[in-house]
């Protein structure tokens, strides 16, 4: 695809959209509500209980590749094609990626304390792993708003539906074995209708249907590992 300048005034570039970008959003709020409750979850698992400790560590780990993903394929497919394609947008671009970075730290941090805490399930533990998860969350409350305001926009006007559906797939594909159903039920939980929308947009009525005979049970069960009860 050419070049398509954006304009001083920060216009979009004319014509019609390329892409239906509205996935970023989507993920987003998986983000916003997972990560925001997580230090709760934390704090939640009494001291040496490490069978409640192992859910709720199982869930971090799997919300922390999720996130992990998400950038690495924003990092390798869509900064450059921006940066081309709609170049007045590079300082938008510039400053994702020292978000990205920012947030490298804060989940690396994470992915260094998440064990300790796994196997011992020790208050003190825990404090290095909620305070990773604080700094994701703030992070993340400068990020998303951001990259919502500034970068989806630009996307759905400069990004092909082949090139949205590579993101799609590649986050799919980040998924634990084992982890498809509650993080299935997780994306659902953090739409505004409850995921009905979502469902009927990205499944077929097979796929609908295992989710109501199977999928729904296994998230009700992975919940309820997470709350201890």
């Amino acid at each position: 695809m050419p070049a398509t300048p954006l304009p001083p005034s920060g216009a979009l570039p004319d014509g019609p959209k390329t892409c239906d970008a509205s996935g970023m959003i989507e993920i987003h709020r998986v983000f916003r509500r997972t990560f925001g409750e997580a230090p709760d979850l934390v704090r939640g698992v009494a001291a040496g209980d490490t069978a409640h400790g192992a859910a709720v560590a199982t869930q971090l780990a799997t919300l922390s590749i999720a996130l992990h993903a998400h950038h690495e394929g924003e990092d390798q497919r869509l900064w450059d094609a921006l940066d081309e394609r709609a170049p007045s947008c590079a300082p938008h671009v510039a400053r994702m990626k020292e978000q990205h970075a920012e947030m490298l730290v804060h989940l690396a941090e994470l992915d260094r304390t998440l064990p300790a805490w796994r196997d011992s399930a020790a208050p003190a533990d825990a404090v290095p792993v909620i305070v990773a998860l604080e700094g994701v969350n703030a992070a993340l409350a400068a990020h998303l708003p951001d990259e919502e305001a500034h970068i989806v926009p630009v996307m759905e006007r400069t990004i092909t539906e082949k090139e949205v559906e590579w993101f799609a797939e590649h986050g799919r594909k980040s998924v634990p074995k084992g982890q498809t159903w509650q993080q299935l039920g997780e994306i659902l939980a953090s739409q505004p209708d409850g995921g009905d929308e979502w469902l009927r947009k990205h499944m077929p009525a097979p796929g609908r249907l295992a989710w109501r005979l199977i999928g729904r049970r296994q998230y009700a069960k992975h919940r309820a590992a997470l709350e201890g009860r």
